[in-house]
């Protein structure tokens, strides 16, 4: 199966480069004119059928590497680095996502069915889609290239074959990591093909606004995918790193975490295109911005760059990603000069108290949001370069910025939509804004006088000042959607004679997109309302250590083995008594799961006991012959 499958990736390969160059071709002919012997049309749909015939061939090399796995076929390295014959169905399955080669092949097969669905929908625009096709085949060729020469994922295992393999991540062996890897990748790989369209409808100065709509249904369907992913990855920290949260800021989190802002704010913005022909090029660096942010997502996870529990080991393709990310901004760059008389706004920002502007801000927000997580996240990689030494930015620092940011996002949630269009009168504002207002302060009054108070034997309490203002901004939210909702229904029941129940369904069938965003909007509130829960919670707990409270550690650790030294990921659970001085000094046990990268033939599994104190910095733990140390990189509480 090593050979078969390699083979069809080479195919696959040469499949994508014919429909890139055979494609940009025909369009180039057609966009000047020339006379060629073959006709650019029929040209350009031998490229469309190559791209459709490579979805086959990549597929039939996915197929090759699960089969290899559920066979136990120990010959091919990442067979071996990566399943064992113990191994339950549905992990060997999600062994195709477990390392850094099969990974990649996923993503490669993802955007191969992709492409398959927009060369199959081509008379929807034939020569938008021409574009959109010819552009994903170049990020194709990238992809496939790595597979070929730098991350094959057959390569063969040298040395005598084992009988069995190292098996998979123990952190990996849980239910929803069957789910959470591929929903991500959904959504990650999902992102080229809204960047295909914008890129190529600038390209060949699409006129009008339906590439903005096209795009925007793409966007949406991949912005559902991350969003299911980052949830339950969330819940996945939770249940299985013990980091005694669903949110540590750890580095590849945040990577997920960047192209959903911006994806977010390019779903708002192209409303403001469509309706008011407006933030032209706010749309098409927004899905720029977007897709670039994906692919620096696959750089820190795939190359090393940044510690993580979800980055994989120092590799040699992160030269692969910086250049071709540096090959695409060119690209986007000149293609953005040279076209952008093309993006001219057709109308102009009349006020700031408008729903233009509450659209303007939304984007600020978000992108705000997206450089502070992009700062902290590349400051340890850029601090090592210029310094020499990594400087880390911890949960204290994100949260110091975002959580203000957050409020503020939240407020817009509400504000936006009861704004009328071009400029608000101070009537309607009256109007629409008295109920929330009222409901913001009677949150206020509920949340003081069940105890959430941003003040404690006269010190200020940052943490419950931030619970309390969450708390009332989003009832005063919610009740601004929920206003929007029964003052239509209210309009409907009479029309049609309806109670308040129907006529509520039947606005929302009326106008769904509209009203299917409000539905969102709850469901963010929703969100926010458990945040918030959540931070008081700990607020509360932490002022009282009981005797059942527990701390959870996560270490990086360098295992020594018969003398050879291997990287290791570990994964430390420490269930530890608090005493009553809160310091978690004691006699417990501890699980440690390990894996190690590297080809020595030992795993540092083990379950043992030993001492730690969580108040400080190093542990260690001795099992059947492994020393352990390890340098504790983060210390939550449950």
């Amino acid at each position: 199966m090593a050979a078969f499958g390699s083979f069809a990736l080479l195919i696959a390969l040469a499949l994508a480069a014919y429909n890139l160059l055979a494609g940009a071709f025909a369009l180039r002919v057609i966009a000047t004119g020339q006379a060629t012997a073959v006709s650019p049309e029929r040209l350009a749909d031998t490229a469309r059928r190559a791209g459709i015939a490579g979805f086959l061939a990549i597929t039939a090399a996915a197929f090759a590497l699960i089969y290899s796995v559920f066979t136990n076929d120990f010959s091919i390295t990442y067979i071996m680095e990566h399943s064992n014959r113990a191994l339950p169905g549905a992990y060997k399955f999600s062994a195709l996502w477990s390392g850094q080669e099969g990974s990649l092949l996923l993503w490669a097969w993802l955007l191969a069915v992709y492409g398959f669905v927009l060369r199959l929908t081509h008379k929807t625009d034939v020569k938008l889609y021409a574009y959109a096709g010819t552009i994903l085949a170049g990020i194709q060729v990238f992809f496939l290239a790595i597979l070929c020469f730098a991350a094959p994922p057959f390569a063969l295992y040298q040395g005598a074959i084992p009988d069995d393999g190292n098996g998979l991540n123990p952190l990996l062996q849980y239910p929803e990591m069957v789910i959470h890897p591929p929903m991500l990748y959904l959504g990650y790989v999902g992102f080229s093909v809204p960047f295909c369209f914008a890129l190529g409808a600038l390209m060949m100065r699409y006129p009008g606004e339906k590439w903005i709509r096209t795009t925007r249904v793409w966007t949406l369907v991949t912005w559902l995918f991350l969003t299911a992913g980052i949830f339950l990855g969330m819940h996945w920290a939770y249940a299985v790193l013990g980091w005694g949260g669903y949110w540590g800021w750890d580095p590849v989190e945040n990577a997920s975490l960047m192209p959903w802002l911006t994806g977010t704010a390019f779903l708002h913005s192209v409303m403001m295109q469509e309706k008011k022909g407006m933030m032209k090029s706010w749309n098409v660096w927004l899905i720029f911005v977007t897709f670039l942010l994906t692919l620096l997502g696959t750089l820190l996870t795939r190359a090393g760059l940044v510690s993580s529990v979800h980055a994989f080991a120092q590799s040699s393709i992160g030269t692969w990603f910086v250049v071709f990310m540096g090959i695409v901004l060119a690209v986007c760059i000149f293609t953005y000069i040279l076209q952008r008389s093309h993006l001219k706004s057709e109308h102009h920002l009349e006020s700031l108290v408008s729903r233009e502007a509450s659209f303007l801000f939304n984007n600020l927000v978000l992108l705000t949001a997206c450089f502070v997580i992009l700062l902290g996240t590349l400051y340890p990689v850029v601090s090592e370069y210029v310094e020499g030494h990594k400087v880390t930015m911890g949960p204290p620092w994100y949260n110091a910025v975002e959580l203000p940011v957050g409020i503020f996002l939240l407020f817009l949630t509400g504000v936006g939509p009861l704004l009328p269009w071009r400029s608000a009168s101070l009537k309607s504002i009256r109007r629409n804004f008295v109920l929330p207002v009222i409901m913001l302060w009677v949150a206020v009054a509920v949340c003081l006088a069940a105890g959430v108070r941003p003040w404690k034997d006269g010190a200020f309490q940052q943490g419950s000042f931030y619970a309390l203002v969450s708390f009332a901004m989003a009832a005063a939210v919610l009740t601004a959607i929920l206003s929007e909702f029964f003052r239509g229904a209210g309009v409907i029941s009479r029309q049609t004679g309806k109670n308040l129940f129907m006529a509520t369904w039947l606005l929302t069938r009326r106008n769904t997109r509209r009203y299917g965003g409000y539905i969102i909007h709850i469901g963010v509130v929703i969100v926010v309302i458990g945040l918030a829960g959540v931070q008081q919670e700990h607020r509360e707990r932490a002022g009282a250590p009981r005797q059942d409270d527990h701390r959870a550690l996560y270490a990086g650790v360098r295992g020594v083995h018969a003398g050879l030294e291997s990287e290791l990921q570990l994964g430390v659970r420490a269930d530890r008594c608090l005493q009553g001085d809160g310091t978690g000094k004691g006699a417990g046990n501890r699980q440690v799961g390990a894996w190690h990268h590297s080809h020595l033939p030992h795993r540092a599994i083990a379950d043992g006991s030993g001492e730690a104190h969580l108040s400080g910095h190093r542990a260690a733990a001795d099992h059947g012959g492994h020393s352990l140390r390890a340098q504790l990189g983060l210390v939550r509480g449950v």
